[in-house]
């Protein structure tokens, strides 16, 4: 059973950084596509940055490109996402998600596993 939990999400100042868990279960992070995601209230979901399944390249929203990364920890079965330079505009709730094969990396309809979410909050 793919479980997906995120942690790491809080209130920072603009300019301030955080990093963000996902830890998986179910499956290796090897073999299966895997992101972040995160939602804006009264926005549609957008995907922030992600391993691809097929070659295990990166991706990321022009957005975060400069500030956010990602990593993982094969040995812990943990993503991860370094989020520096924060702006008042990345307030939202963060998303894991993995899937076997999506067609599209940072599409979240294409995504049948998440996480429940963490909030990142960025305010003076």
């Amino acid at each position: 059973q793919v479980q997906l939990v995120e942690s790491g999400g809080g209130l920072v100042q603009p300019g301030g950084s955080l990093r963000l868990s996902c830890a998986a279960s179910g499956f290796t992070l090897e073999s299966y596509a895997i992101g972040w995601f995160r939602q804006a209230p009264g926005k549609e979901r957008e995907g922030v940055s992600c391993f691809s399944g097929f070659d295990g390249d990166t991706y990321y929203a022009d957005s975060v490109k400069g500030r956010f990364s990602i990593s993982r920890d094969n040995a812990k079965n943990t993503l991860y996402l370094q989020m520096n330079n924060l702006k008042p505009e990345d307030t939202a709730v963060y998303y894991c998600a993995a899937d076997p094969m999506p067609r599209r990396c940072l599409i979240a309809g294409d995504y049948d596993y998440w996480g429940q979410g963490t909030q990142v909050t960025v305010s003076a």
